[in-house]
């Protein structure tokens, strides 16, 4: 069962730049940064808050690494801009079969790793009214890591 909001991603060109604005114009600060070299990124997540399962909500900014990743195709395409949309759940596993039994396209054959050590897959947007969107289980222990 998906259980909140766990993240919203977010392309840009210069992550530095992008966190700067984030944190001048809203107040939110990096709880963890990572390169993500099967992606082909480097991200920041900025948390939003907690929430009342023991998650957090997220905004997670993506700067490509390589122009041939995912994000960086989408950017030469569509420019910075929301990129995807991440659902939190207790069991990416579960939730990612039960959508493909409901005719769903779900990218991956398995979840792979994600931010912070979660468990990820996506869901094809073409299925999705256009939006690209993410399952995540979080990993059992997330420390913060700057």
């Amino acid at each position: 069962m998906l259980t909140r909001i766990d993240h919203i991603g977010i392309a840009c060109f210069d992550l530095d730049r992008t966190v700067e604005f984030y944190r001048a114009t809203y107040g939110f600060e990096v709880f963890h940064s990572e390169i993500n070299e099967e992606q082909g990124v480097r991200e920041a997540m900025l948390k939003i808050n907690e929430t009342s399962d023991g998650g957090a909500s997220y905004l997670q900014l993506l700067e490509p690494t390589r122009e041939d990743s995912a994000v960086g195709k989408w950017l030469a395409k569509n420019g910075e801009g929301v990129h995807h949309i991440a659902f939190g759940t207790a069991d990416v596993d579960t939730d990612a079969a039960d959508i493909r039994d409901k005719g769903v396209r779900v990218l991956y054959d398995e979840p792979r790793t994600g931010s912070m050590g979660s468990r990820i897959t996506f869901l094809h947007p073409k299925d999705c009214h256009g939006v690209l969107t993410e399952l995540v289980t979080a990993a059992p222990s997330a420390p913060a890591d700057h």
